[in-house]
């Protein structure tokens, strides 16, 4: 039985996948101090309450967090008895290497996704994702990740928002019923989310006309449904992307 584990900025993210489905996916925030058996304790009481009584045989980790890897490694290693893959390590072996700069360092969550995007949808991708940054992953028609765009996740901005504005409060991110807002928490909502609708939909059209092709741009990631509802930004919303891509990259590895 597999866990695999994706270590975000925010959050870190596990899942038991028995070969042809997900039994389960549990959340906690991603904390550098967190010790393995912090980990344990939490993970063993979610997977109690689930009812799952399953032997973890095999760990992959993907993080972009290198401080929590110590721990996670210390983990799987006292608990289940394995030496975890870690995405992104020379012994952790890809279906196919990214073709970027020489001496660019890929972060794994773009490598998770790459791979799990071509899978199920072949080549000419757009990967859209929803974290703590909002990225764009371009994907070959090989499957080779071949670069990308990086831009201030959503939440991130309304943070920035809130700290750089003594006058602004905090909000939360939703759909407002009008882009003309008549009050601060209004005004603040439209211009985050119609300026990510806006974004989102420029820099997809700009990749395409670069690629000079058609591509297929999905969306993963907490918040792309909520984007997804008005406009028709994605033609394909995932919303285990991450994980599926972390089974798939497991796969390859036990195969070669």
């Amino acid at each position: 039985m597999l866990l695999a584990i994706d270590c975000g900025n925010t959050n870190t993210v596990f899942s038991i996948w028995d070969g042809e489905k997900f039994l389960c996916t549990l959340r906690t925030s991603t904390h550098h101090a967190r010790t393995a058996d912090a980990y344990f304790t939490w993970y063993s009481t979610l997977v109690k309450h689930y009812g799952i009584d399953v032997e973890i045989t095999d760990v992959i980790i993907s993080s972009t967090v290198p401080r929590v890897v110590f721990n996670l490694r210390v983990f799987t290693d006292r608990f289940f008895g394995c030496r975890p893959l870690v995405v992104g390590k020379p012994e952790c072996l890809l279906p196919r290497e990214p073709r970027v700069d020489e001496g660019t360092i890929v972060g794994p969550d773009r490598l998770v996704n790459t791979a799990g995007a071509f899978d199920r949808h072949g080549g000419d991708l757009i990967v859209v994702d929803f974290g703590t940054a909002t990225t764009f992953d371009v994907v070959s028609k090989d499957g080779n990740y071949i670069g990308g765009v990086i831009a201030p996740g959503v939440n991130l901005s309304l943070e920035a928002l809130h700290m750089a504005a003594a006058a602004l409060p905090h909000v939360d991110i939703s759909k407002p019923q009008k882009v003309v807002g008549t009050n601060t928490v209004a005004c603040m909502q439209s211009g985050v989310f119609w300026g990510y609708i806006g974004l989102v939909k420029e820099i997809c059209e700009r990749i395409k006309a670069e690629r000079e092709r058609e591509m297929t741009v999905i969306g993963t990631g907490g918040l792309a449904p909520l984007f997804a509802e008005t406009e028709a930004l994605f033609d394909v919303l995932e919303d285990d992307l991450t994980m599926h891509g972390l089974t798939v990259i497991h796969n390859h590895n036990k195969e070669g």
